[in-house]
């Protein structure tokens, strides 16, 4: 069966649209009173809601939010992977109030313990053995480029053809029409063109990966090690085994960006596919939403590092990471609750299960009204794609995209009481995620698909 007819669909996202407006009068007035708010909201990308204005936030708890309007909803957001420990576990409230209360201090640039249990947790987790402290997987993929470069002699990066790893301006870049490097349509005007600085190719595709990395000017590939912000786009088989013996033959380092997939397992994607990266960045989960970030380093490669450092190269002042609030007692007291107590080794498996249950109920659903969807699931995440097959690489899944179904499917869920990531059809599961949410995902999905095709 097609995609429904697009005035049928324009219809439905016009009624969908008129429910939410009058169903959050004061999520509605919040933004419009906005005034001192640039693009009317604290951070731009939460205009990204479909609706016209975005939910006004009041509290949460556990897998559920409520907004200011009194409307509970199950959330498989989660703060686009921020509150993947769900919102406000006990362990976390506990050691933030601990922290600020019967200890003090936020801030005070000093060392604590509990940065020394938390990098032998991720060692224990990732199996890198030196790990440094950043307020967000942006500023760890930022510095960690700097390191490699400092390491390599190289000057240039690779990534994969619509990748996110934050902010950073070298990642913005994908393949154009005609193979050759671009920047990515909607890049707010770079200092430098990424093509200067970046090489880039699709997904899934080591051909192109080899031909790219024997130019020998590349310190390091940084990708996820499944593309997860244009929708979740999975390795081939042998595909991360192959990233991985291109970079050896080159002499180039391999950057993992878990800070979405950690939804694999208490180690990410590096322990459940059995990666060998060169260093490591995450960040947003680890703190269960307390702002922080980390990057973790090989032993070869911190060695490689420390025997470049020179008064040239400053990494303990002038070249730091910079942002003196990072490695903060108050996120390292966070990160030691989030991984000590709630997101436990033993807290993934039903998250998992439960993402698995998900994923099978999307997809009878899919084949029932043979739809031309697909869904994918990445341990406790999963996400369904208007393509089928499912998209292999990231130009094949931006072509994808259609608004106006993203509108429909995300304004039908919350009038509903159920919330996806905004900018894609993304479920995040957590801890405090029970099957009574997911049948309730379901429900709603399966009333949205009768209303566009029956």
């Amino acid at each position: 069966m097609p995609n429904p007819p697009r005035d049928r669909l324009l219809a439905l996202v016009a009624q969908e649209h008129a429910l939410y407006e009058s169903s959050h009068p004061a999520s509605k007035a919040l933004y419009e009173r906005a005034d001192h708010l640039f693009a009317r909201v604290p951070m731009t990308w939460m205009n990204k809601w479909a609706g016209g204005f975005p939910l006004g936030f009041a509290e949460a708890h556990g897998a559920h939010v409520i907004d200011l309007d009194g409307h509970t909803l199950t959330d498989f957001a989660l703060g686009d992977t921020g509150a993947m420990a769900g919102h406000s576990p006990a362990p976390l409230v506990a050691a933030v109030q601990r922290r600020l209360g019967d200890l003090g201090g936020v801030t005070t640039m000093m060392p604590t313990e509990d940065a020394e249990w938390v990098a032998a947790e991720l060692t224990r987790r990732f199996g890198l053995p030196q790990w440094s402290f950043t307020l967000s997987a942006t500023d760890a993929n930022r510095w960690l480029l700097r390191l490699v470069r400092l390491a390599t002699g190289r000057a240039k990066i690779l990534v994969f053809s619509y990748s996110y790893h934050g902010s950073v301006d070298e990642t913005f870049v994908v393949v154009g029409p005609n193979g050759q490097a671009q920047s990515r349509p909607g890049n707010v005007a770079p200092a430098v063109d990424p093509s200067a600085t970046t090489r880039v190719v699709e997904f899934n595709d080591l051909e192109a990966l080899q031909r790219e990395l024997a130019h020998g000017d590349v310190a390091a590939v940084l990708m996820e090690p499944a593309m997860t912000n244009i929708g979740i786009v999975l390795p081939e088989p042998g595909f991360q085994e192959g990233v991985r013996e291109a970079c050896d033959a080159t002499g180039t380092l391999l950057i993992l960006d878990e800070t979405h997939t950690f939804s694999a397992g208490p180690g990410g994607a590096t322990k459940a596919m059995n990666l060998r990266p060169d260093a490591i960045t995450i960040g947003k989960s680890l703190g269960g939403g307390v702002p922080c970030g980390a990057y973790g380093l090989s032993a070869e490669l911190a060695q490689r590092v420390q025997a470049n450092v020179s008064a040239a190269a400053d990494i303990v002042d002038v070249g730091g990471v910079g942002g003196t609030l990072a490695g903060n007692p108050l996120s390292l007291a966070a990160m030691r609750a989030v991984l000590g107590e709630v997101l436990t080794d033993e807290a993934f498996g039903p998250m998992i299960d439960l993402a698995t249950e998900f994923t099978e109920g999307v997809r009878a659903t899919i084949e029932l009204f043979d739809l031309p969807w697909s869904i994918s699931q990445l341990g406790a995440r999963c996400e369904y794609r208007f393509a089928n097959p499912a998209p292999k690489n990231g130009g094949t899944s931006a072509a994808t995209y259609d608004g106006d179904l993203e509108d429909f499917l995300h304004l039908y869920g919350v009038n509903r009481g159920v919330l996806l990531t905004p900018f894609h059809n993304m479920a995040l599961m957590c801890p405090a995620t029970t099957s009574g949410d997911v049948h309730r995902h379901q429900v709603v999905f399966d009333e949205a698909i009768k209303a566009l095709f029956s």
